[in-house]
């Protein structure tokens, strides 16, 4: 009698599993066709995430290889031993360096990047003649659509030791000239100054957006409670701001392992005099690659960088959930 219990409890639960299953189907199916129009018109960026961000996973394998194009991907023998191309990036001098450049150029870039575009948001913010706010917004905007081409010509006229702008100042007024492209101490504030000017207006529009959408009632409140401009700013437009200036930055972190070519690449060139605060992992990979041509240790620096940046991320996301839950990514 045991035995027949078991079985009927047995088959009662696979008939309830069958039976629920089936309803999930039926609720799933009945989403898809009552939303039909809204999946359809997601399927374009599905595809183009899928096709771009998940198909090229398969070359991660290139970071544990020897990688001969003659061979391909598949067909490259395996490195010996398997993590041969992480040591050679993590014991060269050079990699260090740049790994180390990447990491403080970029926090300099975030923090510089949060504190510039929140005080130009919430200074925009409280302009009320509405032609000179447009005016002051689009003239801020209009530098990041120049290319770091462009920038870098314009950097080289004003820092040239001989013929450049500031120098040419600095001997007016009998001062010395400085050789810009010897010292590499001064680097980290060129680049950040060339950053903002470059992404400050663009940075700011979100912010300006949140602050755009901050109930009006809450400034009338304060202002009959007799608080003027500045308390408002730092005790309703700054707090409403945060959460996205966390999101942002939680979003911003995730790519601080990744600095940006171009700009390096225009501002710096090769001038291997400034190389000690300005190498960082994407030049020295290309340097890498148009000298050797190692494509397995430019994979697994790739890969590191991505590992890393997703270890930064959820850290950090762990610490805001703690702050400020309603912030949080997840």
């Amino acid at each position: 009698m045991r035995i027949k219990h078991t079985a009927l409890s047995e088959r009662n639960g696979i008939s309830s599993m069958i039976s629920g299953a089936g309803t999930r189907m039926g609720r799933i199916w009945h989403e898809l066709v009552l939303n039909r129009s809204l999946y359809l018109m997601a399927v374009p960026a599905m595809l183009m995430l899928f096709v771009f961000n998940y198909i090229p996973l398969m070359g991660l394998v290139i970071a544990f290889k020897n990688f001969k194009i003659s061979q391909g991907i598949f067909g490259s023998e395996w490195a010996h031993p398997l993590f041969a191309n992480f040591e050679f990036l993590l014991s060269s001098d050079l990699a260090i360096r740049a790994i180390r450049n990447t990491l403080v150029l970029n926090a300099l870039f975030l923090t510089a990047g949060v504190v510039f575009e929140v005080a130009f948001a919430l200074m925009l913010n409280e302009v009320t003649h509405q032609p000179f706010k447009r005016m002051t917004q689009s003239a801020s905007f209009l530098p990041y659509f120049i290319s770091w081409i462009v920038v870098g010509v314009f950097s080289y006229s004003f820092l040239n030791y001989e013929y450049g702008v500031i120098n040419n100042l600095l001997s007016m007024i009998g001062l010395e000239r400085v050789n810009f492209y010897a010292e590499a101490s001064l680097w980290p504030m060129i680049l950040t100054i060339a950053s903002r000017w470059k992404n400050t207006g663009y940075g700011a529009v979100i912010y300006l957006a949140t602050l755009s959408g901050i109930d009006a009632t809450y400034y009338e409140a304060a202002e009959i409670d007799g608080a003027n401009r500045w308390q408002q700013m730092r005790h309703i437009s700054l707090p409403l701001l945060m959460p996205t200036v966390i999101v942002l930055t939680l979003l911003a972190i995730g790519r601080i392992m990744n600095a940006d070519f171009g700009m390096f690449y225009a501002m710096v060139g090769d001038a291997t005099q400034v190389y000690a605060t300005t190498d960082v992992i994407d030049t020295f990979v290309y340097r890498g690659l148009r000298q050797t041509g190692d494509i397995g240790m430019s994979s697994a620096t790739g890969f590191f960088q991505s590992v890393l940046s997703f270890i930064l991320v959820m850290g950090s996301n762990l610490i805001a959930r703690r702050i400020y839950p309603e912030s949080a990514l997840f």
